[in-house]
């Protein structure tokens, strides 16, 4: 099967997909662009149709309301958009790094090319750190991810990383992700979304002093056993089970996880607590969930139904502490 990730570079430990260009640290943007592969554009061009007629040739048309997308280098196509789509080019996504890691500290550590093109992304540490009980690091990074088929908006997103198993988590507060995406019905302006991100940037402070609450709330076991049943299986415990629980697998490898199978499992933070509970779930959804391959895995966990799993674990575990 060929690999979603088309291109990828990165910086420190090889990632848990051992793909990708391993740079020395502090590279400049350039030397990013051309070895994580977001060295081409996005170009377009008009939709074109043949219709029946007689004769070999029949009669070529022009769809004036769309648009095919298709990269620079390979001429390869990308989606069909129409007109009014505004594109976000691979180089965009770099250079809203620039001043980040030149003035205020950030350092990018991975960037790549999902699905030959169609989707790609950039992360970056932002230098914000904690640490938990028992050793247990959490450091704070700043992902940004576009496409050019429709499937995701360009999002920037305040993002943590648990240092012990690479678990991923999305920074929320109020219940909501604090996510900024822009829409390609609008254009992108970088600056814009810099200055509505310093404001989420800002609440990072806020939002591990939840994450202590979690590695300092202990759960009973059948607090644990009523958490995984509402996340991964809509069920209540309280209520009769039905015959056949559905995603039963998934709630025993998560059960699993959290009693001592998954790394950091047994850390004082996350041993018996509400936070060792959310990271069973990350970890189940970053490196054990089902997937076609493990670049799809990592396309879900960021972007997809991963994504919406681990935020439902947040917002389970916030309101258990709460």
């Amino acid at each position: 099967m060929a690999h979603l990730i088309e291109q990828m570079a990165y910086v420190g430990a090889t990632p848990w997909h051992g793909l990708g260009s391993r740079l020395s640290p502090k590279q400049p943007i350039e030397i990013w662009q051309r070895e994580a592969g977001m060295d081409w554009k996005i170009q377009d061009s008009p939709v074109h149709f043949k219709s029946d007629s007689i004769g070999a040739l029949g009669s070529i048309h022009t769809f004036p309301d769309q648009k095919v997308l298709y990269r620079s280098d390979t001429k390869a196509p990308l989606s069909v958009v129409s007109q009014r789509y505004q594109v976000v080019q691979p180089r965009e996504v770099l250079e809203f790094y620039r001043d980040l890691t030149e003035v205020s500290g950030f350092e990018l550590e991975t960037a790549g090319v999902l699905k030959g093109g169609r989707k790609f992304w950039a992360l970056a540490r932002t230098g914000q750190g904690t640490t938990l009980r028992g050793n247990d690091q959490v450091n704070g990074y700043l992902l940004l991810a576009t496409s050019c088929d429709g499937t995701l908006a360009t999002t920037a997103t305040p993002t943590t990383v648990r240092v012990v198993c690479n678990n991923t988590l999305t920074i929320a507060l109020d219940g909501s992700a604090k996510a900024i995406k822009v829409p390609h019905s609008t254009r992108f302006d970088p600056q814009a979304v810099k200055k509505q991100l310093g404001i989420a940037v800002s609440q990072w402070d806020n939002f591990m002093h939840r994450m202590r609450m979690l590695s300092e709330r202990k759960v009973q076991w059948h607090e644990a056993m009523g958490f995984f049943m509402n996340v991964l299986c809509d069920a209540n415990p309280n209520m009769p089970l039905p015959a056949v629980l559905p995603n039963e697998r998934a709630l025993r490898k998560v059960q699993c996880l959290y009693e001592g199978q998954g790394r950091g499992s047994t850390l004082e933070s996350a041993q018996g607590t509400a936070w060792g509970l959310l990271n069973a779930v990350t970890e189940y959804v970053d490196h054990e969930r089902r997937a076609r391959s493990i670049e799809y895995r990592m396309d879900s966990a960021w972007f997809g139904q991963g994504a919406q799993l681990k935020q439902r674990a947040l917002e389970a575990a916030l309101q258990l502490a709460a």
